[in-house]
């Protein structure tokens, strides 16, 4: 079903819309006339994305919201209700990058990533959960990464958030079916966007790995944008965008070992360090 037809109030928040895939995705859902709430931690970012969603036909609500706050995400609900009535879809999109070989990354920049990329969807979820069953009727997009799938090494404390994000969603999409609401997690593997903004990495290493994925990255973000509204009207579960994701999905699922010690003996060749050009 078309996602107008599913949802003729047109009503949706999305979390770091200020920037990249967020701000991709509240234009998206612009063109199509939708009532988009950008929720952003930079209120520059807001107004910029705003701006540009009320040019394309949608009608934009700012909404400054640092996601690691519960209290703050309960405003966001409220406000959207005070606005709309309700709310149809929530993308809890908002998201940060790091890496670095586990043991070195301080315990501080963990809990930085934790709050932000897991603990920033769960507020998202147990905060619109109960206003959907309220509603009958509402979609969670949690955006995840093929990191949680692939978890590659030196990317532990990104590789973890990711991952965990897709479990709660898969506990999510059965909970949920009762209440008729649907879930879908997105895992998307390197494209355009602004991610390295706020990287953190204890070496200087890891950083120029990312930004060596990133420069060779052929997706954009307004690919992902127009895939992850497909995937809503097919209401998937998984949102797997890119070709290199689907196949290290397969891969792993089909045999995990196999995979592993794949990676391992790719990782002690020095096979991803020649791809990227950090070694000859």
């Amino acid at each position: 079903m078309k996602i107008d037809r599913k949802f003729p109030e047109k009503r949706i928040i999305i979390t770091g819309a200020g920037s990249g895939l967020g701000r991709a995705l509240a234009l998206e859902f612009a063109v199509k006339g939708w009532r988009i709430a950008i929720a952003d931690i930079d209120k520059k970012r807001i107004r910029e994305s705003a701006a540009m969603v009320n040019k394309a036909g949608g009608k934009a609500l700012e909404a400054p919201c640092d996601v690691t706050v519960p209290v703050n995400l309960e405003r966001l609900k409220d406000l959207a209700v005070k606005e709309w009535g309700g709310v149809d879809i929530i993308i809890n999109n908002a998201g940060v990058a790091g890496a670095g070989y586990m043991e070195k990354i301080p315990l501080d920049e963990w809990e930085w990533i934790l709050a932000i990329n897991l603990k920033s969807v769960i507020y998202g979820c147990r905060t619109f959960i109960p206003l959907f069953k309220k509603q009958g009727s509402g979609y969670i997009v949690n955006v995840a990464s093929n990191a949680g799938i692939a978890s590659l090494p030196e990317m532990s404390c990104y590789n973890v958030t990711k991952a965990a994000v897709i479990s709660l969603s898969e506990t999510l999409r059965g909970e949920l079916v009762p209440a008729g609401i649907g879930v879908s997690v997105v895992c998307p593997t390197f494209f355009k966007t602004n991610l390295m903004d706020r990287f953190q990495s204890p070496d200087e290493r890891q950083r120029l790995l990312a930004e060596r994925f990133f420069e060779k990255a052929r997706t954009s973000s307004e690919q992902i944008a127009r895939h992850i509204v497909k995937s809503i009207e097919k209401r998937k579960l998984y949102v797997i965008t890119q070709l290199d994701g689907k196949f290290t999905w397969v891969t792993k699922r089909l045999n995990p070992e196999l995979y592993f010690r794949s990676l391992g003996w790719g990782y002690r060749k020095g096979i991803m360090d020649r791809y990227l050009g950090l070694k000859n």
